[in-house]
């Protein structure tokens, strides 16, 4: 025989870690208000979903090729240009 425990709202509202621990474990948990029934459910998670995502989305091309940079200060982020490598000065004469 399959169990369901029904509330009415007051006493969900008393008791709804209880009813979140009871649907957690597979348990039929209803709540009803004014004739009405909402079935409370455990909604499976794609672990997709879970993963962290990278925190800076869109990147100024100048910083992915090195010209520019960011450094982090108290302030906050910062941007400034890169210093190049000093390039050898052609042979003279």
């Amino acid at each position: 025989m399959y169990a369901m425990k029904a509330y009415r709202v007051a006493e969900a509202r008393a008791q709804f870690s209880t009813l979140l621990d009871e649907a957690e474990g597979g348990d039929a948990v209803v709540i009803e208000r004014k004739g009405i029934r909402f079935r409370l459910a455990v909604e499976a998670t794609d672990p997709a979903d879970c993963r962290v995502r990278p925190a800076i989305v869109y990147a100024d091309p100048d910083v992915l090729s090195g010209s520019w940079t960011w450094t982090n200060s108290p302030q906050g982020l910062r941007f400034r240009g890169r210093r190049s490598a000093r390039r050898p000065s052609p042979p003279r004469a």
